[in-house]
């Protein structure tokens, strides 16, 4: 059993210890869960998130009665069991499509942080969390994400068969609870296993109202998963290892070649440390941002050459873009396509010379200036384009009907692992996130704590404050 890849996987989480986090990797981490908490707040005031609170009430109080724990994101007063609240706060955390992104492409926060948040509250009945353990917890959950997709070649693209984070996330969430619950290293063994049970969601739920929910189960099941674990479920033990003639975690990717983890210490580096996180300007599917930023540098020099942007002027738009059928949408017609289309974000950012939260309310989708952009609109996908958001590049080409060319290219926006976003640029995101819900004192309260995490003795207090 000791050198199988699945008990390397269970040793890690087991073994690993706040001392084992570098300053690089803690204040990467530290960045992610403000983020998180700062959309998945926002994420709070969304229509497919009052969906679930009523659904989540319901269960709540019929199971529970008055009996209750974990606070919910934006809803003062309320409580609700430990998974029913991962449930709710990871939907609301990907309602709007506008968490962090990693590559191999998936959203890592959100599957983790909703349930350690809740596990945090569940726990302070018998004991204090620290913010070094939450800090330690998220990190394993994050880790265990990028070391599963980093044995297939297929995760390095966008995706086409299950999105990510229902996968991965769910088993991210899992090790991070274990590591919060204090399992021993066979229940994280067992705890993983369960995890990859409760895993997958189909692509062609993307661009629909199901699409968060991906978020929502994968924190809320991993949960499960530990807490069964802890209870004295168990499941198969070599679940990451590859059998063959019996899939495990191979059954999610065809190319699967696992390799086992060293002990984490001095020789261990975090793959957090290797490479940073894609952090959102506006909310919508990452592919949107490099296609939104060149189309806003190309609306600029149609400015600089005749002074203002007037759209009647334009005969054709060219969208240089890789191939991704789920979010080439030529007219989208709902919030959630609008978020997945390449076409509407380019001409969005063309008429407005924007993408922000605004964009994708009904009054700004239906707009008959968008309508008439998106039918100038050709696609073309040029073979250097690959689907893969470390690869990939957007390119806005305006043929004018006076002949003239106009060509923009982004290959790294803003925001991107190779070009982070300030502090002054993630906080001025938070803040204007936050504010949908939190008072000012709130606000500053969730920042002073998320970034001196190391001194708090009572990280059940975090969650508190997001009502």
């Amino acid at each position: 059993m000791e050198d199988t890849v699945t008990n390397s996987f269970a040793s890690f989480v087991n073994g690993t210890r706040p001392e084992h986090l570098s300053d690089v990797v803690r204040h990467r981490s530290k960045r992610m869960i403000l983020d998180n908490i700062g959309v998945g707040l926002v994420g709070s005031t969304t229509h497919v998130f009052n969906i679930v609170m009523k659904y989540c009430q319901d269960l709540h109080f019929s199971a529970h009665g008055n009996s209750t724990l974990c606070s919910v994101y934006g809803q003062k007063g309320l409580k609700l069991s430990p998974t029913l609240a991962a449930y709710a706060n990871g939907v609301a955390v990907h309602s709007m499509d506008f968490d962090d992104t990693w590559h191999p492409a998936t959203h890592p926060s959100g599957a983790v942080l909703p349930a350690i948040l809740a596990l945090s509250q569940m726990l302070s009945h018998a004991r204090r969390v620290s913010g070094e353990e939450l800090l330690t917890a998220f990190n394993v959950g994050i880790e265990i994400q990028g070391r599963l997709m980093s044995f297939s070649s297929e995760a390095k693209n966008i995706p086409k068969k299950f999105h990510p984070p229902s996968v991965v996330g769910t088993m991210g969430s899992a090790a991070a609870s274990a590591k919060l619950l204090s399992l021993n290293k066979n229940q994280c063994t067992h705890a993983l296993a369960i995890a990859a049970s409760l895993a997958g969601a189909p692509m062609a739920n993307a661009a629909t109202l199901a699409k968060p929910l991906h978020i929502g189960n994968a924190t809320r099941l991993g949960l499960e998963a530990a807490i069964l674990a802890a209870n004295g479920m168990e499941a198969n033990s070599l679940i990451l290892d590859e059998v063959p003639g019996c899939s495990g975690f191979s059954a999610f990717y065809s190319d699967y070649q696992p390799k086992a983890l060293i002990s984490p210490g001095k020789q261990y580096e975090f793959l957090l440390e290797k490479q940073d996180i894609a952090f959102k300007s506006f909310p919508a599917h990452l592919g949107m941002h490099w296609i939104a930023d060149a189309a806003v540098s190309v609306r600029s020099r149609f400015e600089e050459q005749y002074g203002s942007f007037d759209p009647s002027t334009i005969q054709t738009i060219v969208l240089r873009i890789p191939v991704s059928k789920y979010i080439n949408r030529p007219y989208p017609d709902s919030e959630h396509q609008a978020r997945h289309s390449f076409q509407f974000n380019a001409c969005t950012a063309l008429l407005d010379g924007e993408v922000n939260i605004r964009s994708f309310h009904e009054d700004k989708i239906f707009r008959k200036e968008i309508h008439n952009l998106l039918s100038k609109v050709v696609v073309e996908h040029p073979q250097d384009n690959e689907a893969n958001f470390d690869k990939m590049y957007g390119e806005v080409v305006l043929l004018l009907k006076n002949g003239d060319v106009m060509i923009e290219k982004c290959d790294t926006f803003y925001g991107h692992w190779r070009k982070p976003l300030s502090r002054e640029s993630l906080l001025k995101k938070f803040l204007s996130n936050a504010r949908h819900v939190l008072q000012e004192d709130q606000i500053e309260g969730v920042i002073q704590m998320v970034e001196n995490l190391e001194s708090v003795t009572d990280s059940s207090q975090l969650p508190n404050l997001l009502q």
